[in-house]
């Protein structure tokens, strides 16, 4: 599917960080001289309740086109109205502007993991509904590399058997970096051993990962060379191709340098309630410049100059609604986490409900992509901390009294669990799976083993200390 050049403008403005938003507006301006920056917040109240000329209509000149200045007005003036409900969180002084700017201009941009995801992606022969349930895997894509979604969930949304969920996360895997859409370490690890030409250690090193992960591990070699009837020296050159994969494909597309996190949604108790509001302050508050306006209605302007504005104003209108469009999917989509998630910004994390994307996309009435899109690197200040907007969704687990828990209040209790215990004899995961059980919580002892991962804590053995 082909996408019209001004959609697949405002999906990608509806990706993009705010900070990359504010340089694609300033970009947009430096190259549409009709859009122009109001620099004084003040400059927005006194335009925002002017009335719009009246319209007309340019026929003589033999164009058929209708300006429609009425309408470019009224979204004009809707856009800064809008802006007016941020300004609350717009800088005070020129000071403080000057240090944002400083912020901003320091800032290097980067290819992400998830846009060479998408790239690829859109290299494929996958029909336009395949692509739709891709860019939701990719959405699910950690900045390691690893597929983190659920599977059966998927398959609800969906309404795709797992098969047909797994061959499409099967052509992802195929992407670059090799590892990719991986599950496990295991899997991450022979894709890439799938690559490898003309080693005479590839049989051994497939049986090494596929059976005997928790040996190398351990660095148990004596019982490695025993199980694959391999000498010391020849188990050396299986685990140095093995060492030769990257257990983390996607970290190569992480920057070492600082990483400035501007939140776009603020999260205020207001009448007993909690009130998610999109901050407009980071962003050029724009509008259609009336000197190109006026320049449409005069007479000694040239036919060929008017259409030339006519087109860069068409474009500005747009880009005006798109701007617009974002802030709102964004404000409707944080408020619908903020109703569903009062208990965790009451209480904390244990709190946190189990909640999905195809969920909140329902109640917003929009598309599931649409509400990957929209979380993807956006960030929400809440009374209890910063939080990026993925976190809240999460796949849940049913707990012996018959409600649903999110995995991550079951990782917090792993982790807290793991915290407590005595060091001289660390937690084996069948010991934090009768825990979990005592407090209510029947967790498998590979999910254990998998939540481990996820918050880096090594198997029990190489916990413990003497």
């Amino acid at each position: 599917m082909t996408l019209a050049p001004q959609l697949r403008q405002s999906l990608e403005m509806l990706q993009m960080p705010v900070m990359e938003l504010r340089a694609a507006i300033l970009k947009e301006m430096s190259q549409n001289p009709t859009i122009e920056d109001l620099k004084d917040p003040s400059e927005v109240l006194q335009t925002a309740v002017e009335p719009p000329p009246p319209e007309r209509h340019t026929t003589d000149e033999g164009l058929d086109f209708n300006p429609d200045v009425d309408a470019i007005l009224q979204q004009d003036d809707e856009w800064r109205d809008y802006f007016m409900q941020g300004m609350e969180n717009a800088p005070s002084n020129d000071d403080a502007e000057e240090k944002r700017q400083y912020m901003f201009d320091s800032v290097r941009q980067h290819l992400s993991l998830q846009d060479h995801l998408m790239e690829q992606l859109s290299l494929t022969d996958l029909s336009p509904d395949e692509r739709e349930i891709a860019v939701t895997l990719i959405g699910n894509i950690n900045d390691d590399g690893y597929f983190m979604g659920s599977l059966p969930d998927l398959i609800m949304v969906t309404g795709r058997s797992e098969r047909e969920i797994r061959s499409i996360l099967r052509v992802i895997q195929s992407f670059d970096p090799p590892g990719v859409g991986a599950r496990t370490l295991r899997e991450c690890l022979l894709q890439q051993l799938e690559l490898v030409e003309d080693s005479p250690w590839e049989d051994e090193a497939r049986l090494l990962i596929d059976k005997h992960l928790d040996r190398l591990a351990s660095h148990d070699e004596k019982s490695l060379c025993k199980l694959l009837g391999l000498t010391r020296d020849e188990l050396a050159h299986v685990i140095a191709l093995i060492r030769s994969f990257n257990p983390r494909p996607g970290r190569s597309f992480q920057t070492e340098d600082t990483e400035y996190v501007e939140p776009e949604v603020f999260v205020t108790r207001e009448k007993g309630r909690f009130v998610a509001k999109v901050d407009n302050g980071q962003l050029p508050h724009i509008r259609i410049s009336k000197h190109y306006r006026k320049l449409l209605e005069d007479k000694e302007v040239s036919a060929e100059t008017k259409s030339y504005i006519r087109e860069r104003i068409r474009a500005g209108a747009f880009l005006i609604r798109s701007i617009y469009q974002r802030q709102e999917t964004i404000r409707k989509i944080a408020q619908e986490i903020v109703d569903a998630q009062t208990a965790f910004l009451e209480q904390g994390v244990e709190a946190l409900r189990p909640m999905t994307m195809a969920e909140v996309a329902h109640k917003v009435g929009v598309h599931e992509t649409t509400v990957s899109r929209t979380v993807a690197n956006k960030y929400m200040r809440t009374p209890i901390g910063l939080y990026e907007m993925k976190y809240f969704f999460t796949p849940g687990l049913k707990a012996k009294d018959g409600s649903t828990v999110s995995n991550k209040s079951i990782q917090d209790l792993i982790k807290r669990l793991v915290d407590g215990e005595d060091r001289t004899a660390p937690l084996s995961d069948q010991a934090i799976e009768a825990a979990l059980s005592e407090q209510g919580f029947t967790v498998a002892r590979r999910t254990i083993a998998k939540y481990r991962g996820i918050l880096k804590i090594p198997p029990s053995h190489e916990r413990r200390r003497t």
